[in-house]
């Protein structure tokens, strides 16, 4: 399964456990790294721009081109779809901050309406005025960079709330995962969420998610295959569960060139390929990249290069490798 390959791209930050990492929707070789200090229990945070170089033999190397440092750890980063050189990170302590690369030392805006720490950002690829943020505090905010406080809040859940993200198709619909061990979607489109369903009231045409957990597996969902008049169901059809990893699953993320392909991080130290629908006779699981040595809590696709993968763990190690 794993054939001779050349070593990933390596970039070593000591001391500042990686949490997140994202590549520019604007340059091929940017990527951006949001981390913290204490493998974020306390203390301050930093956040890395760092470019990949091709050598001459196709081999990549990590460059570190700039960092920022903030008081408190960072968890999440999501670069800007209007504007090449900015990009928002969340925080431990409740905030988001909008930053300008070409700038120095400060953001140039920060909004702090969220009650406790902010997991995860989201940058909508459609309606490109607007990010999302989940927290702990239970809610999901929406935001547009040129209003000093939020758009909307959604009461999304009653416990942390690791992740909000928007569809790649749909621009109304967000999906958001928690704690308390439920994933919900949310069309903007609708008065309210509608809780006694678990679904949202407007129908989907493309409606196909995978959700990391706990028990060691990720799950694919075909959402269009809700039925709205059942209450207490839940919704969509499970379509395939990828069972591999040797402990929690933390990341995951579908292959911006390969509707059928994804890639998922793991508390086991691993992070991993899938396919999907495989032909027949074809195991689902394609790649395994296992060089970190701390749980592996992020992984993301080049958005230019196919089969270029970006890891990242608590061992304070960013890897770039091709699959």
């Amino acid at each position: 399964m794993n054939g001779p390959r050349p070593p990933p791209a390596l970039l070593h930050t000591p001391g500042f456990a990686h949490f997140s990492i994202a590549w520019s929707p604007f340059h091929n070789t940017r990527l951006a790294v949001a981390s913290s200090a204490n493998f974020g229990l306390v203390g301050n945070g930093r956040l890395h721009l760092t470019s990949v170089v091709a050598g001459p033999t196709g081999a990549l190397t990590l460059n570190l081109d700039k960092q920022y440092e903030t008081q408190d750890g960072l968890y999440d980063v999501a670069w800007s779809e209007i504007h090449e050189n900015q990009l928002v990170t969340a925080s431990g302590d409740g905030s988001i901050k909008l930053w300008d690369v070409v700038l120095n030392n400060t953001p140039i805006r920060a909004w702090q309406e969220h009650t406790r720490e902010v997991f995860s950002v989201d940058w909508s690829n459609i309606k490109k005025d607007m990010f999302v943020s989940s927290s702990w505090d239970g809610n999901v905010k929406l935001w547009t960079p040129e209003r000093p406080r939020s758009v909307l809040t959604l009461q999304a859940h009653q416990s942390c709330v690791y992740q909000a993200m928007f569809s790649p198709h749909q621009p109304d619909l967000i999906a958001s995962c928690s704690t308390d061990g439920t994933l919900k979607i949310f069309d903007l489109r609708t008065p309210s969420f509608v809780p006694t369903t678990n679904a949202f009231t407007n129908p989907m045409s493309t409606a196909v998610l995978t959700v990391p957990r706990v028990d060691k597996l990720a799950k694919v969902w075909d959402c269009r295959m809700i039925k709205l008049q059942e209450t207490g169901n839940v919704g969509g059809a499970c379509e395939t569960q990828l069972l591999g990893h040797e402990y929690a699953v933390r990341k995951v993320q579908w292959s911006p060139h390969r509707a059928e392909v994804l890639a998922t991080a793991s508390y086991d130290m691993t992070c991993r390929v899938w396919n999907t629908v495989p032909a027949a006779g074809r195991p689902q699981l394609m790649y395994i990249h296992d060089p970190h040595t701390e749980f592996v809590v992020g992984c993301s696709w080049s958005l230019y290069d196919e089969g270029v993968l970006a890891s990242c763990g608590w061992d304070s190690r960013l890897n770039v490798f091709r699959v």
